[in-house]
């Protein structure tokens, strides 16, 4: 397995293993990974099927380290393209992981899970756990939740919204990852 170079930053991708590789959501995002890793980045998902198999193949096309925190109780999935494999526990380990091992987080097309990887992230950085670092919404699903988040939520922390940032392009994303590590 190829080795992470440590001068490297790293993002941590989540979102859902229900688009197949037929989708355009897919293949968007392994085009968006690729460029991303052609930018300088290493990439680390949760390890399984969907939208963390299309970014994990971007990271990989594009030359970088790709770091997958797979589920002991699932197998690990076939002709993926980790550089390195991480059996977690369960979900609260492989949660942990992805959100402390990151330099930021791309949050994708998802569902539930995906949802309560982006509370947890959002959480800590707005309660001040963690270090302000980039933690973008890739897509158009994610514009009306947040909005409706944004009317209905009883805050403990000033300001929790501006750590987010939702992102409609690549040029976005890449923007947004630009010197947010230097």
């Amino acid at each position: 397995m190829k080795t992470e170079s440590t001068a490297r930053p790293r993002l941590a991708a989540f979102g859902s293993s229900r688009i197949g590789e037929g989708d355009p959501v897919y293949r968007d995002v392994a085009a968006l990974s690729k460029s991303i890793a052609q930018s300088g980045w290493n990439g680390m998902t949760g390890g399984h099927q969907g939208m963390m198999a299309a970014f994990s193949e971007g990271i990989h096309a594009g030359g970088g380290h790709i770091r997958g925190i797979t589920l002991e109780r699932f197998p690990t999935p076939p002709n993926n393209t980790f550089s390195e494999e991480v059996r977690a526990a369960d979900f609260f380990d492989r949660m942990g992981r992805m959100i402390e091992q990151s330099d930021a987080w791309l949050v994708l097309p998802g569902g539930l899970g995906t949802l309560a990887e982006l509370a947890m992230t959002w959480d800590l950085i707005a309660i001040r756990v963690l270090e302000p670092r980039p933690l973008l919404l890739y897509g158009g699903m994610w514009e009306p939740v947040v909005e409706i988040l944004r009317e209905q939520l009883i805050l403990s922390a000033d300001r929790a919204f501006d750590s987010i940032r939702i992102c409609h392009s690549h040029a976005e994303v890449l923007q947004a990852l630009s010197g947010s590590h230097e």
